[in-house]
Parts: C-alpha cells; structure tokens; sequence
C-alpha cells in the first residue's frame, strides 16, 4: 500500500474543507438573494382592492411597524416590511401584494431616485375622530363608509366632546355634512314636517341649552372657533359636503344674524350684509349668504345649479405634484386614474371666484367655475375640503339605500378620503415641506 506524505494529506484534507466551505457560502448567498426583502402593495390598474389595501397599511402601523409610500410609484404604491400579519391580511381581504428581493427593491429605488417620484415614511397609526351628531347613521357619511370598509379605527365626537376640548386628543378630524351656521342644512322647505328633521332640531337645541348657549347658531359658532384652535394647533382637518363652506359662512357671520325667524326665533339683522366679515375664513371670501329658509342653499360658494345642468357625465380632473417638492398635496392626489367622476352634494363644488387667492387647489371640473378639491395650511395645521357627498352615489339623497363598497373596491373618489386618513402618519418632515 503507497502512503502520501503528511504534507500532501494535509493539503488534500484542507483543500476539502475549503470547497465544502465555499459550497456552503453559495447557497447560503443564493438563499439570502431569494428571500423577500419587502412586499410592495401595488395601487396601479394591478390592484383588485385598493381600499382594503389602506386599512391593511393602517393596521400594519398599529401594530409598531413602518412602511413607505411610494408617491406616483404604480398609482401611489406601498412598501411594507415582509410581516406575517400583514401579508395574511392582504390574503384574507383579496389585497394584490408582490414580494420584492433585495435587487428588485434596488431596481424600485433608482427608478424612483430618477422620476417624479418619492418615498415617504409612514411612521404611526394616525388617531381618527369623525365629527357627527349621535343620531348619524355610519352609512350616510362617504368617509364613515371608508374607514369601515378598509377596517381603519375612529372615535365618535360631537359639540360635547368638541367643546370641551377634546380635539387634541387626535391627530384627524372629519367634519360629517354638518350645517355650522344653525339651519339644520336648511332642509326646512321640504322636511320640517318629519320626525328626523323634528329630532335633529330638538337634539341641537338641547345641546346649546346644555352649555348656556340661547341659539343653536352660537353654539355651532363656538364649535366652529374650537375646530380653527384645533388646526392652528397642528391638527388635520378633512370636510366634505355643506361642512366645507358652513364654517366659513358662519365665522363670517358671527358679528351679525344670517338665521330667519323659523331656524333661531328672531328675525335676520337687516344689515347683515354690511356686517359679514371675511377676515381669517379658511377657503372663501366675499361670498354672498342665501338668507331664504325654502331656498336649499347657505350661499353663492356653491356650485349647485352649474353642476346639476352638466349631468353624471362629468370628470374632476386631479392635478399632478412634485413628489420631491411638494409630497402633502401629492400624497393627496395619489390615485390611479387622474380623472374622478362627478359627484353632488349639499355642496357640490367650489366657486372659484369665491376662493382666496392662496388656497391649493388639487381637483377641478375643467372650463369651468367648479373647484372640488382643496387645501391649504391653517396655523400650525393643515385643512382639505371635497366637495360632494358620496364618490359612488351621483345623487344621494335622503332615504336611498347606503352605498355597497363591496361593489366599489377601486373607487378613484373614495381613495381621496383614505388618502387623507395616511396623510398624517407620514414622516413629520415630509409634511413640512
């Protein structure tokens, strides 16, 4: 039998171990390079749900999770770190999801760096409040609607809660259709006689009597200077419907009375014109008020009668941003189509000559007067309107079954709503840009 010096067995038993180590280096790599790196939640023309998709990044930041918003990236796009929760959620809700490596997740970012496009970092859950009357059903408010159906958390407040300073508990605020000038939505031409209008009328003089207040107009007013220190504070505001101009109507009038007899017991000052004062409305100024209680109007803000003569064949065209230079309204646009359809409401849109020169308009109806989608910052704070009441109901009115978001999964109108609900969690020096 040959025997192999020590030096050479020596050599041949090293020279194993090395290939052996090396062998197992490859497949080591080969299986780091394989596993996902991040899931990337499309929100192009790709997604089946885009509304589920918003509650499913909601409830990823609950649970003590980031995630980044990729603006104009495929519709807006969202990239969640590979959690278990989450990807079973987008299972479980019908959620498109794609699994991203590490050199896929390189490849998203160049593209980014070198487009109109951004990432922005989602940090926290924000800490919803929808302002309602206890008597408010969830389905006859658009962005009620939305927060269910996306499964998003929200607290319930009212004047109460407002009043007594609990804004600041929370990071949004929804304004439902509220009526802030003490006419109760000026339904009194064609439903003082029912029992809802009764009620809704008993219910808020009861809450002016609770707090010493002889009109519900004064009432409503307070609220309304509550809900300013909020968003000069820091807080979001997001109103749609005839609570985007109310407001404002009603901080103009607060010198003087815009309320027939048949809303407040007496009459309307008859130089309540002279006396309205513009000075520190949030969007509107020089508006004319529409005093008539069987006109179903506040006031000349209101694009009403253009918007009903035009028909359901009408687009709101949503603007494009810099997502490096301008990330909020961008981030409010995000969608995937750019064209909205029209939709009515107490307030259907805005009138453009009715706006201050500095308000940011996001969404308009093209050649025309109709601006829908507005925003603009207030103190240390930010405010958004949408004009209209329900994305996927062109005509909702009192009495029609709610709208079925089952049926609306991918509704450009209602992701504007659930924009706005992300918006605050974003990274703080994002939105102050």
């Amino acid at each position: 039998m040959s025997k192999r010096s020590p030096d050479a067995s020596g050599r041949t038993l090293h020279a194993g171990y090395f290939w052996r180590f090396a062998s197992c280096v490859v497949l080591l790599a080969s299986s780091v390079f394989a596993e996902p790196s991040m899931a990337l939640v499309p929100m192009d023309l790709t997604q089946t749900d885009h509304l589920k998709a918003y509650g499913v990044v909601y409830r990823l930041l609950t649970r003590g999770h980031k995630a980044e918003w990729l603006l104009n990236y495929r519709g807006g796009s969202f990239l969640l770190p590979v959690e278990a929760q989450a990807l079973k959620e987008c299972r479980l809700n019908g959620v498109v999801y794609q699994s991203v490596s590490a050199s896929e997740l390189v490849q998203i970012r160049t593209v980014i760096e070198q487009s109109n496009m951004e990432s922005v970092l989602l940090e926290r859950p924000t800490k919803v409040a929808v302002y309602a009357p206890p008597t408010a059903e969830p389905w006859d408010d658009a962005v009620r609607l939305g927060l269910e159906y996306a499964g998003i958390d929200y607290d319930l407040v009212w004047d109460e809660e407002v009043l007594q300073g609990k804004l600041a508990q929370y990071d949004w605020l929804h304004l439902h259709h509220e009526d802030f000038t003490g006419q109760y939505g000026k339904f009194y031409g064609s439903y003082r006689n029912t029992d809802w209008y009764q009620a809704s009328v008993a219910l808020n003089q009861q809450m002016a009597a609770k707090f010493g207040f002889r009109k519900v107009s004064k009432l409503k007013l307070s609220v309304v200077e509550m809900i300013r220190k909020y968003v000069a504070d820091g807080g979001m505001l997001f109103a749609m419907c005839s609570a985007t101009d109310t407001p404002d109507i009603a901080w103009a009038a607060r010198n003087t009375d815009i309320c027939n007899q048949v809303f407040d017991g007496d009459p309307i000052d008859p130089n309540y014109r002279a006396k309205l004062d513009y000075t520190g409305c949030l969007a509107f100024e020089n508006f004319n008020v529409v005093t008539d209680p069987l006109v179903y109007e506040h006031s000349d803000i209101d694009t009403y009668p253009e918007t009903c003569a035009r028909g359901p064949d009408v687009y709101i065209s949503l603007f494009d941003f810099s997502a490096k230079f301008d990330p909020v309204p961008c981030m409010l646009v995000q969608n995937h189509v750019g064209l909205v359809k029209e939709f009515l409401g107490q307030n259907c849109g805005h009138r453009r000559s009715r706006l201050k020169k500095r308000v940011l308009i996001m969404g308009e109806v093209r050649n025309t007067e109709e601006v829908k989608y507005l925003h603009d910052n207030f103190g240390t704070g930010t405010w958004t309107f949408l004009g209209g009441h329900d994305p996927e109901d062109y005509a909702h009115r009192i009495g029609d079954p709610p709208t079925d978001l089952s049926l609306h999964k991918n509704s450009p109108g209602y992701r504007l709503i659930l924009n706005n609900v992300l918006f605050p969690s974003a990274e703080k020096k994002k939105l102050k840009t």
